[in-house]
């Protein structure tokens, strides 16, 4: 596995897997004593080696495969563990962040599987799709806050405080774009302290998120149990199957694939220009984009057929990576252990069940594959925005997946900051 992610080569010989190791030794000593070098130069290879390694070793644990996702699992939570005890230093950990957050890793990453699935996509699967989709959110919302409300009830936390403080937070679209401005919203409603508000929904968010990755790979177990529940990477039922290069075997032509990150980037471009203007998160608009340019047929097929390579290529070479990524800079296990009661667990696991409850009946009804929709419509809104959407859909081995999760995180996120404004004016 780690041999095929980073070299692509499925059968390996001796000296190859020698040096792979020593390879992958170097880097993950070099990053553990906090002797990198400065930049992307040094922050990539040690991602990639750190990723790949624990990504191998989850698919070799086999209960671990079998029940809670595999590789993902592993490399997000043994990455983070390895940050909470001191094997990977502090300095290293925040470089990896920067890295992701603000010199662009996660946005190279997410901009390359947004227009590779989308002009991957049937035209007419597309425009259908797009018409039905938010109505599976809207039912994956509804179920989280009406469940976790219920049970709230039953376990002593009351309706009211379960929705607002555990079940809102959740499903809001992650931290920057959704705990944040939802507790400023709570304080200007409620004259209250916006800090003491945040510091209330903030583990919510993280344990949220984390439960949504352990029930994507149980959704991916349950989909090969139960074959009828799901499309195995199909969102609709009318969809007619998934493009040959998603398996991503094959070696895409160089050339291509230049142009695909091209059109990813520039894309990625217009979507951040028009949220000047707009108020939107570029994702959002650079889907809107993709979307309107894939709908009206005027991209040439040498674009299309780039773009798709492209997003292949991130998924099949980057993901652990990025995985890794997310475990050292994005996943506090301190900030979990610090606040987890059995009650409080119950609430998080209650919003994310409900989620999946939620979208999966919405989509059932609505003609989509029911983890398919609780995957993107539930899990994706449940979980901490891109970082997350890219550890749910990794953990449900549905990568191409990724425009409808990020819909689902950024204006699910929307509808869900609006909903808890009316919610607290009612009130």
């Amino acid at each position: 596995m780690l041999l095929q992610q980073i070299t692509g080569v499925q059968s390996p010989q001796r000296a190859v897997l020698f040096w792979l190791s020593l390879l992958c030794i170097v880097l993950i000593t070099a990053g553990c004593t906090g002797h990198l070098p400065a930049g992307m130069a040094g922050l990539i290879p040690f991602v990639m080696a750190l990723g790949g390694v624990l990504n191998a070793l989850g698919e070799r644990l086999g209960w671990i495969r079998d029940y809670l996702g595999g590789g993902p699992i592993v490399v997000i939570f043994g990455s983070s563990l390895m940050v909470a005890t001191g094997i990977i230093p502090a300095n290293i950990s925040s470089d990896v962040t920067e890295f992701v957050r603000n010199q662009g890793f996660l946005a190279l990453f997410i901009s390359g599987l947004i227009t590779g699935s989308l002009f991957g996509m049937d035209r007419q699967l597309l425009l259908r799709s797009a018409l039905w989709y938010l109505p599976v959110i809207l039912g994956g919302v509804s179920g989280a806050l009406i469940l976790v409300g219920l049970v709230g009830m039953l376990v002593g936390s009351g309706f009211i405080e379960a929705v607002f403080y555990v079940g809102l937070p959740i499903m809001g679209g992650g931290m920057g774009a959704g705990a944040v401005p939802l507790a400023e919203i709570f304080a200007n409603i409620l004259n209250s302290d916006a800090s003491s508000v945040l510091s209330k929904m903030v583990p919510a968010v993280v344990l949220g998120n984390l439960v949504a990755i352990i029930a994507a790979g149980m959704l991916e177990k349950i989909g090969k149990v139960s074959p009828g529940l799901t499309g195995n990477g199909k969102l609709m039922k009318s969809q007619k199957g998934i493009r040959d290069d998603e398996k991503v075997e094959q070696i895409p032509e160089l050339a291509k694939m230049g142009t695909g990150l091209f059109v990813a980037t520039s894309f990625y471009v217009m979507g951040y220009l028009l949220s000047l203007v707009i108020s939107l998160h570029p994702y959002a608009l650079m889907i809107l984009c993709v979307g309107l340019v894939k709908a009206l047929g005027v991209m040439p097929s040498r674009f299309e057929e780039g773009a798709a390579l492209w997003g292949d290529f991130m998924v099949m070479s980057l993901t652990p990576a990025l995985l890794a990524c997310i475990g050292v800079g994005f996943t506090d296990l301190h900030q979990v252990a610090e606040v987890i009661s059995v009650q409080y667990f119950i609430l998080v696991v209650t919003t994310v069940v409900g989620a999946i409850l939620g979208a999966g009946l919405a989509g059932k009804m609505l003609g989509f594959y029911p983890i398919e929709a609780s995957v993107t419509a539930g899990l994706c809104m449940a979980n901490m925005g891109g970082t997350g959407d890219v550890a749910v859909l990794s953990a449900s081995r549905r990568m191409h997946l990724m425009p409808y999760a990020q819909v689902s995180s950024r204006i699910g996120g929307a509808f869900v900051l609006l909903l808890a404004t009316a919610l607290l004016g009612l009130m």
